[in-house]
């Protein structure tokens, strides 16, 4: 009887022959969404503010002395600093300083993406144009309500990372390495529920508390 079903089942299939392998499972997600750039208001508009009053004052003092009037004396004293004082002196070594720190600020405002707040979630299938993102506080809140579902846990506290989430349980009753198992299982089937763009990795530490 079992050969004879076998046999039918065969013949079910285009060529008689049954496929020898089951198609993989799909959790129905697809895209990532992309890292959502910041638009640095702030840095932007002070970098436009300090160039703009600077290009304006020295723009004025140009004009006054092409119009036959004399350099003001603060581009004088500038130049006269610049041309007498030593490469070593203190001062130019704080201005260059000063210089260097304030690029590399900019430098890496220009080239990270920023909004660390925001973590991207994977958009549903068949929507590869839709983005979604996510609060870190907010991912960090429904994870510590799945921790706390787990049973013996009476305290979670959840951190959120890019890469990695980090949970600290206090068990109460069970045993810790019991209720460390349960608690891994429930965050990365939140994790999952999630659609995180990233799957994290998952540290978890469990405390006992007898009182």
């Amino acid at each position: 009887m079992t050969l004879k079903a076998e046999e039918a089942a065969d013949t079910d299939w285009p060529g008689g022959h049954a496929p020898t392998t089951k198609p993989p499972p799909h959790d129905g997600w697809g895209a990532r969404s992309p890292r959502l750039w910041s638009a640095r208001r702030i840095p932007a508009a002070l970098v436009a503010l300090v160039t703009l009053c600077a290009s304006g004052v020295l723009l004025y003092d140009v004009i006054a002395v092409r119009a036959g009037r004399r350099a003001g004396a603060w581009r004088t004293r500038l130049a006269d600093e610049m041309a007498t004082r030593p490469v070593d002196d203190l001062w130019l070594l704080i201005g260059g300083a000063v210089a260097v720190v304030l690029g590399l600020w900019l430098l890496i405002l220009a080239l990270t993406p920023g909004l660390r707040r925001l973590i991207p979630l994977r958009a549903p299938d068949g929507y590869a144009e839709m983005g979604a993102w996510l609060n870190r506080r907010g991912a960090e809140l429904v994870l510590r309500d799945a921790a706390l579902r787990v049973p013996g846990v009476s305290r979670a506290r959840v951190r959120v990372g890019r890469r990695r989430v980090t949970a600290r349980a206090d068990v109460r009753f069970r045993d810790p390495a019991t209720v460390r198992d349960d608690l891994t299982q429930a965050l990365r089937n939140q994790c999952r529920q999630l659609a995180l763009a990233h799957t994290p990795r998952l540290a978890v530490r469990t405390r006992h508390h007898t009182r």
